[in-house]
């Protein structure tokens, strides 16, 4: 069983910051069912004027929005709160968007499609806390990717640069970025 932490200042506000309105709806349904009052944005800006009107406990920011990054969500909460917990969701998952999403003071960083208990979990979470080891972790292949992807970033998406630093043929690594991520 999971030791819980305690609500800051005791209370269950909830931002939720996504642009996916089915999911969306069925997130803030299943936390107000766990007592969260929630407010939701779907934007970048809707979710930083709810964060300076509201200023809530809790947040849930997908990453990826149509009008910016959902970490400016996370970096505004924690400069208005900083005792506030926020996580990131992202369909995007990679190493290095995990630690910048922590840098900026998220607590966690999920994967979509992730659920309510998942979220809750991670929301709840004592600091100290080690998660349970994955029932399925990451592949060698996706580790890989994972790497390859980070180096990429921080070469400014530069393909040569790149190439020269994982010290690989460019057109090699060409044909890894055009693929899909494996499992």
């Amino acid at each position: 069983m999971i030791e819980e932490a305690h609500p800051p200042s005791g209370e269950l506000s909830l931002l939720i910051v996504d642009d996916d309105k089915a999911f969306v709806q069925r997130l803030a349904r299943a936390m107000e069912g766990r007592g969260y009052e929630v407010s939701v944005a779907e934007s970048v800006r809707e979710g930083l004027q709810l964060v300076e009107s509201r200023c809530p406990a809790y947040a849930v920011v997908d990453m990826r929005l149509g009008d910016g990054n959902g970490l400016d969500v996370i970096s505004a909460l924690k400069q208005r709160r900083p005792e506030a917990r926020g996580i990131v969701l992202t369909g995007y998952g990679n190493i290095a968007t995990a630690v910048t999403a922590v840098k900026m003071g998220a607590i966690d960083y999920l994967a979509k499609p992730a659920d309510a208990d998942e979220i809750h979990a991670a929301l709840m979470a004592q600091p100290d806390h080690k998660p349970t080891p994955p029932e399925n972790p990451m592949s060698a292949d996706r580790v890989r990717w994972e790497h390859i992807q980070r180096v990429y970033e921080l070469c400014g998406r530069n393909v040569s640069e790149t190439a020269r630093r994982l010290s690989m043929h460019r057109r090699t690594l060409q044909r890894i970025l055009a693929k899909r991520a494996p499992r």
